[in-house]
């Protein structure tokens, strides 16, 4: 069996899973562990404990997530001997998190396993500080554990600064890795790749050739009983804050000096502190926010948002938004990044579109100008791929030289077909296990998305920002598409 190396120092075999029964766990983080069980890049000593209120023993753990690998791993995927392996690797324990004298369990029980742990708190942020403080009272925050935390990181930048502050009484920043799992997905990591080593896209990538950027990321579902959290949230802060402003920073960073973690979690600081602020005469040209009411999906009435289970009727919190962002650098100046996400949408995607400017001098026939502007479209979902939409000629003797478009395309589930796609989670456990956090979020990067997200909320509060409705199952307001094009650009026409 292949392994990572044993003799590495940095290597941790002891993951401690906080909420191990949970949705997330059940559905996402041990299926993750189990595919990388199967790809054989977990060590052969590698164990795993599971946490929670439940009183379980190892036996009712090992059979619940053996039906949860059941239920969220596709079938052809599925290995009896790999899950009878997997399975062996796990133990459980039953746990008040809050109870700081019931710990000593987990002491107890990690007392002949790797030394190196490293604790995830698939868990509400609410009770970080607790989990922190109860492994600190029984010294398991030794310096080379690590603890994993699952966003959201506060709701505003003094609630972050809260949580960061508790975690950091007790664990060092070089042991904290912060979640925000579409920094695991393929194509972001391919992103860097496309940017900073090939020269076609390197020496274009800056104001004098892009005219402008926009990052998509659009769900079908709705709140799915979580109206409480989310009315609290809206999509400022559960999606923008994080998912959105990730992704502009891998576009718009500069080249790292090194592919480490700090030097690529500098370059993505730079990038937020130089996102310009909004002021109260211009928020409602460059943001627009909207809450989807009843509409149909898949041929189906679908109730809207103020309609839903346990909803408020007076609610005022937006399901969609679409801004304008500007980065005041050498690089970006002049180049806005339009951001867009919404609840409810037509269908699911997550993709950047780069629109490059077009050439000074045109040869061809006037009527067909607007046609000269090529495109990059980098989808991270519902499949990952890369396409560069091009100027071609069109086929036959009687068309002259007539122009259409045609993408050169690279699909990763044709192109490398026999090469499975890992799911996000995947790569950031492996990546937490090995001690690498370049995958991960620092806290300055936290407190400087919060700071300019919180600027923007304080301003659209004092400036009456008006709420739109747009029908469930549609692709959000028309508001949406007067800002963008108020400022001469369209949205991608596919989406």
């Amino acid at each position: 069996m292949q392994t990572t190396n044993p003799n590495s120092q940095n290597l941790s075999q002891s993951l401690v899973l906080f909420g191990a029964l949970g949705d997330l766990s059940l559905r996402k983080l041990l299926p993750s562990l189990y595919q990388l069980d199967r790809a054989e890049l977990l060590h052969q000593g590698t164990r795993i404990l599971g946490l929670a209120r439940k009183g379980h023993n190892d036996q009712e753990f090992m059979h619940t997530v053996e039906q949860a690998l059941h239920k969220f791993v596709s079938p052809e995927e599925l290995d009896s001997a790999v899950i009878k392996q997997f399975l062996q690797r796990l133990s459980y324990l039953p746990l008040d998190m809050t109870n700081a004298e019931a710990y000593r369990q987990i002491e107890t029980k990690l007392g002949d396993w790797c030394p190196i742990v490293t604790f995830y708190l698939a868990t509400p942020p609410g009770i970080f500080g607790d989990i922190c403080r109860n492994l600190s009272a029984v010294k398991l925050n030794t310096p080379s554990n690590r603890i994993v935390l699952e966003k959201p990181i506060g709701h505003d930048l003094e609630s972050s600064k809260v949580i960061n502050d508790t975690v950091g009484e007790f664990f060092n920043e070089q042991q904290i890795y912060r979640i925000d799992h579409y920094l695991g997905k393929e194509t972001v990591q391919n992103l860097l790749a496309l940017r900073f080593a090939n020269p076609i896209f390197a020496d274009l990538w800056n104001h004098d050739h892009i005219s402008y950027v926009e990052i998509t990321v659009a769900e079908e579902v709705g709140i799915e009983g979580r109206w409480g959290y989310f009315d609290d949230a809206g999509q400022m802060r559960d999606m923008v804050q994080n998912h959105l402003l990730q992704l502009l920073c891998l576009v718009a960073m500069e080249p790292p000096s090194r592919l480490d973690a700090d030097s690529i979690r500098n370059e993505k600081v730079r990038v937020l502190e130089a996102l310009q602020p909004m002021q109260p005469n211009t928020i409602n040209k460059h943001l627009v926010r909207g809450q989807y009411g009843d509409g149909h999906y898949q041929a189906k009435s679908t109730p809207g948002y103020l309609n839903e289970a346990d909803a408020n009727t007076e609610s005022q919190t937006e399901t969609y938004m679409a801004l304008r962002a500007d980065i005041a650098n050498w690089r970006w100046a002049g180049t806005p990044f339009y951001l867009r996400t919404g609840k409810r949408m037509r269908s699911k995607l997550t993709e950047i579109i780069i629109h490059f400017r077009p050439s000074r001098h045109f040869i061809f026939d006037a009527d067909q100008e607007a046609l000269a502007k090529n495109k990059l479209v980098i989808r991270l979902q519902p499949y990952e791929g890369i396409s560069l939409q091009t100027l071609t000629k069109e086929q036959g003797i009687d068309k002259g030289m007539r122009l259409r478009r045609d993408p050169l395309h690279l699909d990763f589930a044709q192109t490398q077909g026999h090469i499975r796609i890992p799911d996000a989670y995947e790569r950031l456990l492996s990546e937490a296990l090995k001690g690498n956090q370049s995958l991960f979020v620092r806290r300055d990067e936290v407190e400087a998305a919060w700071q300019w997200c919180d600027q923007i909320r304080a301003t659209w509060q004092q400036s009456a920002s008006p709420l739109h409705t747009y029908p469930a199952g549609t692709q959000g307001p028309h508001a949406a598409y007067d800002m963008i094009e108020a400022f001469g650009h369209r949205w991608y026409e596919h989406c």
